[in-house]
C-alpha cells in the first residue's frame, strides 16, 4: 500500500523525516522534493564502473541553467529524508517529464531506513532551462510486510551531498 498525503503528514517526526518541510509540497499520496542549487558532472568521456571517477560541480544560477541533451547531470534534493518502517520511492513529476526532463534513470527505489539526500540522475531529450529549488520530483512511501533489515551502506547512507556512483566498491568487495 502507498501512504496517503494525510498519512505522510501524520508520520512526520515519527517514522518519516522531511527537512525542511512545507505543507505546500504535500500531495494526495506523495510529497514534492526540490532541486538543490548545484549539479555534478563527470570529467571522463568514458565512465569505467570499476574505477572511481572524477567530477566537477556546477552551480545553477538564479536565472537558470540550460541542460544539454546527451549529458548526465547528478543533482540532489534540497530536502533531507529519513524513513523507518516504510519503503521510500522517488518519481519525477509529470510536469517535469512532459518537458523531456528525466530526474532518475533507474534509481527511484529506496530502502527501509535510508537517511540522507536523494541523488538525482538528470538527463534531457531537448535543451531545457532549469532553476534552483524547483519542485522536481516526488517521494512516496510503501508499507512493507514481514521482517526486514534496515538499510546499511558504506556507499550512500547518511550522505551530505551529491553522490557519484560508487559501483567500483562492489568490484573491490568481490575481489576479497
Amino acid at each position: 500500500m502507498i501512504l496517503s498525503g494525510i498519512e505522510i503528514k501524520k508520520q512526520l517526526g515519527k517514522n518519516i523525516v522531511i527537512e525542511p518541510y512545507s505543507e505546500a509540497q504535500l500531495n494526495p499520496n506523495s510529497y514534492n522534493l526540490r532541486l538543490y542549487e548545484q549539479l555534478m558532472v563527470y570529467n571522463e568521456s568514458v565512465l569505467d564502473m570499476k574505477n572511481p571517477l572524477t567530477t566537477r560541480m556546477i552551480t545553477i544560477p538564479q536565472e537558470g541553467l540550460v541542460l544539454e541533451p546527451g549529458r548526465l547531470y547528478l543533482g540532489r534534493t534540497l530536502e533531507y529524508t529519513q524513513t523507518e518502517c516504510y519503503v521510500p520511492m522517488l518519481e519525477g513529476r509529470s510536469s517535469i517529464g512532459r518537458l523531456g526532463l528525466f530526474i532518475h534513470i533507474t534509481a527511484g527505489f529506496g530502502d527501509v531506513g535510508f537517511k540522507g539526500f536523494w541523488t538525482l540522475e538528470i538527463s534531457c531529450i531537448h535543451p531545457i532551462r532549469i532553476y534552483p529549488h524547483v519542485q522536481i520530483c516526488q517521494i512516496f512511501y510503501h508499507t512493507i510486510e514481514g521482517a526486514y533489515i534496515h538499510y546499511v551502506s558504506n556507499k550512500y547512507q547518511n550522505n551530505q551531498g551529491i553522490q557519484p556512483s560508487m559501483l567500483y566498491k562492489d568490484f573491490q568487495e568481490t575481489v576479497k
